[in-house]
């Protein structure tokens, strides 16, 4: 005979056409809830990755992860990042000049925020210069006025490699009709494409040519770094300046986007609770439908006792049939969602593209970006897998409580 018995029988419990179909419907329920939980929350999840992965290699590989400025325009700047790069978690350092103003060009006007760079030092920090789709940053020379823009600046503008553009500052010139703000011409030596907000809002030119529009002397207004943990940059911005004059300051990327990075983190949580209760629902199913099978089965379960069967066999004989249902809702569940995973971002591209819906205007960045952590599938599924072995626990002790004589009373 097949050993272990109770396996053998469990499967063929699970197998059997049963003669109350409600029981086999509520069996099938469960295993669909199950099913669409799993990947449902293993999609969801991968989703937000994604996000959280954006933010921290573009938006955060764009802006300043940590920066030390001060009151007064740094001319002696290299001395000042050598001493910084000394820290133990800077890896990276470059001066900046940061001002913001408006670009017009063909009639059409753009706010955009400029950046004064040292190209050779902003590779360091950055990762502009992997991608640029024209030119380089390294075209970006003391007193030629060029300009490196986002691909999204230059398509809204209609601009495109060595056109002019004109960049007005706020600052007002008093003139003989009257006060009229700053210009000064342009030409556009690079476009970046990161695929995100800065697209739009960013600009880069040299840092000498920065502090001549703003008539101060050649330096930096700071110095930007980039962490071997972004999430240290708090702790270690303050700690270089608590070595520095009274007049150096510091910030970090948590002043200007940490709200963002908190709510993704928020949503994550909260969309994962109220999705698992998906996964909770599907196991409570599965009680139910080996309770009813447990009723039905009263007459086999008191057979199986007068045969020898000990309340221990009952007992796995009916935990086998709700793990089979269990292992197979989270499976199909589990590669469901690998797939749905992997698929999203071009599919839901596609959609955006092919109808014109432009869904993620209102986003950081221009896509649904999906990013699939085993561990997550490994979390989920481990999960699933434990709440569907938990299910079966009272509906099978109470198969073994069964006594065969009061069960086989009016057979």
């Amino acid at each position: 005979m097949f050993k272990p018995i109770s396996l053998y029988i469990g499967l063929r419990y699970t197998r059997a056409r049963r003669s109350n179909h409600f029981i086999s419907f509520i069996a099938l329920v469960s295993m669909i809830g199950l099913t669409l939980g799993v990947a449902v929350l293993i999609t969801v999840l991968s989703v937000m990755n994604g996000f959280d992965r954006e933010l921290k290699n573009r938006v955060l590989g764009m802006i300043p992860q940590a920066t030390v400025s001060s009151t007064q325009i740094l001319t002696n700047w290299p001395e000042l990042a050598t001493k910084i790069e000394k820290h133990k978690h800077v890896v990276g350092v470059a001066p900046f000049t940061q001002l913001q103003g408006m670009l017009t060009a063909q009639g059409q006007v753009s706010g955009v925020m400029v950046t004064g760079i040292e190209p050779k030092y902003e590779k360091k920090v950055s990762i502009i210069q992997d991608h640029m789709v024209e030119g380089s940053i390294d075209n970006l020379k003391k007193g030629e006025f060029g300009i490196v823009l986002g691909k999204q600046m230059t398509d809204a503008l209609g601009l495109g490699l060595n056109d002019s553009i004109t960049l007005v500052l706020p600052e007002a010139t008093p003139s003989p009709a009257g006060v009229v703000p700053r210009f000064k011409r342009f030409k556009i030596v690079g476009i970046f494409s990161i695929g995100a907000e800065v697209d739009s809002m960013m600009g880069y030119i040299a840092l000498n040519d920065a502090s001549t529009l703003l008539r101060l002397p050649d330096g930096a207004q700071g110095v930007r770094m980039k962490l071997d943990d972004i999430f240290a940059a708090p702790q270690v911005s303050q700690e270089i300046v608590r070595d520095l004059p009274a007049n150096f300051y510091a910030s970090d990327w948590t002043y200007t986007h940490g709200n963002l990075f908190s709510a993704i983190q928020m949503e994550k949580a909260m969309v994962s609770l109220l999705l698992f209760l998906i996964v909770l629902v599907a196991a409570f199913n599965i009680v139910s439908s080996l309770v009813m099978v447990v009723t039905d089965k009263k007459s086999d379960i008191a057979i199986l006792r007068t045969l020898g069967a000990s309340p221990a066999t009952i007992t796995r004989i009916f935990m086998v049939q709700g793990t089979v249902i269990g292992v197979i809702g989270t499976v199909s569940g589990a590669i469901l969602g690998i797939i749905a995973a992997s698929s999203i971002s071009g599919l839901v591209g596609w959609l955006n593209s092919t109808l014109g819906l432009n869904m993620f205007d209102a986003y950081f960045i221009n896509y649904l970006p999906s990013y699939l952590r085993w561990q997550d599938v490994v979390v989920i599924v481990s999960l699933s897998l434990g709440l569907s072995f938990i299910a079966t626990i009272y509906p099978a002790f109470r198969a073994a409580k069964i006594q065969p004589a009061e069960a086989l009373r009016y057979e």
